[in-house]
């Protein structure tokens, strides 16, 4: 069946952000979703790049949108959209010239280049703070700007495999294992969106602008959340568990008469009403399963009692059960399946931009997933296509002649 989806065309109104430009010299993931949140948000992201070449994750594919020389990587679309895009060869004269032009007009200058790479071009928060001083300036580093780190390049599978992430995750007999997506650059781009508007907000108030770093490293830490927060406070230092929590019980996929089920009984109040879904008022009582605390000593006989209990129905049948008694449960679904579901549950994960554009050599409305965000008077929209390389280039060159040295915000 067809995924519901959102056509932009059925909102209006200013986004959020709409008073705020964006430089943005950041290219492959992590910085990209940080200007994307905002652009979403209704920020007016210009993206600047590599004449001929662009952002490297144009050619990440496959899956590929479009055919031949046309074709674009998906991955390229999906951090990419409502920006405008110009081609500057920064160690040209001139093209360099524009380049700060369209940094001395911005509200925020995001890079996420080698350290050092934006002072050596005067792109940076000090060189252009003389001219504009509410400048808010953002860098995405791998690890950190100062010490040993800074010369080291981040990538996301590098630090899951350097902060923990990988250590944590797989099988308990099996290898590290990395996330099957990029969270690290997912967390370090929400991160640094997040400061950023800090730092707008602050200047509101006083003026003046800052300098503003997330790493991949530091995110990453701070992503462990209870697992960080148990070695830094109990000296723990935790192995791989599988599917099951360090912490809770029960809370892990269960197998059933025909597949699995991801079960998450996560408080006491569950807890009875799961003994009481699966026909075991006895378990409340068995001192192994009184409380979380024994549940987690005996976890495999916990295990061994529950799927002795789910073995008598399917997957469907149970989630239907627990659903209707209040239990957190799902299946385990492929991603196909997670985007049919979300939209079965109301969600609209899909956003079309039906504009009668193109995208990679295809002339079709353009899909992409939605934003999580929910506003009631200034929601995100889907008003740009994510640009082919300079597409905008005239169009941004015409704007920064026309326009002062500096404009400052308001």
């Amino acid at each position: 069946m067809p995924i519901p989806t959102t056509s932009n065309s059925t909102r209006s109104g200013s986004g959020a952000l709409s008073h705020l430009r964006v430089a943005d010299f950041s290219r492959v993931l992590a910085g990209p979703i940080a200007t994307m949140v905002l652009a979403d948000l209704g920020a007016d992201v210009v993206k600047v790049e590599q004449p001929g070449v662009g952002d490297e994750t144009r050619t990440w594919g496959p899956p590929w949108w479009g055919d031949g020389e046309d074709a674009t990587s998906t991955y390229y679309l999906s951090v990419n959209r409502n920006k405008r895009s110009i081609a500057l060869d920064l160690r040209d004269p001139e093209d360099l010239v524009v380049a700060r032009r369209i940094a001395l007009g911005a509200d925020v200058v995001v890079d996420n280049f080698r350290v050092g790479t934006m002072a050596r071009f005067g792109l940076d928060r000090d060189s252009l703070a003389v001219e504009h001083p509410s400048v808010i300036t953002c860098s995405v580093t791998g690890f950190g700007s100062e010490g040993e780190g800074a010369a080291l390049a981040g990538y996301d599978f590098l630090v899951q495999a350097m902060s923990g992430v990988m250590s944590i995750t797989g099988q308990a007999d099996g290898e590290p294992t990395k996330i099957g997506s990029a969270m690290v650059d997912n967390l370090t781009g929400l991160y640094a969106a997040i400061a950023v508007l800090a730092a707008v907000e602050r200047r509101r108030e006083t003026g003046e602008g800052q300098h503003v770093e997330v790493s991949l490293m530091s995110a990453a830490l701070a992503g462990l959340l209870n697992v960080g927060s148990g070695h830094v406070v109990a000296d723990t230092d935790p192995g791989r568990l599988g599917n099951r929590h360090p912490s809770i019980a029960p809370y892990q996929p269960y197998h059933t008469a025909d597949g699995v089920l991801a079960i998450a009984a996560a408080s006491p109040a569950l807890w009875d009403k799961f003994c009481a879904a699966l026909g075991r008022d006895d378990w409340r009582s068995d001192e192994r399963f009184t409380d979380n605390a024994a549940r987690m000593l005996y976890v495999d006989d916990l295990e061994a009692e529950i799927e002795s209990v789910l073995a008598r129905d399917t997957t469907a049948g149970w989630l239907s059960v627990l659903r209707a008694a209040g239990i957190p449960a799902g299946p385990i679904n492929t991603v196909r399946q997670a985007f049919v579901e979300a939209a079965e549950l109301g969600l609209a994960p899909v956003d079309v931009l039906d504009d009668g554009g193109s995208t990679g050599g295809r002339a079709e409305a353009f899909r992409s997933v939605r934003s999580p965000i929910q506003m009631s008077a200034t929601p995100p929209t889907v008003r740009r296509r994510p640009p082919s390389n300079d597409q905008h280039g005239a169009e941004v060159r015409a704007e920064v002649r026309s326009s002062p040295e500096v404009e400052e915000p308001a």
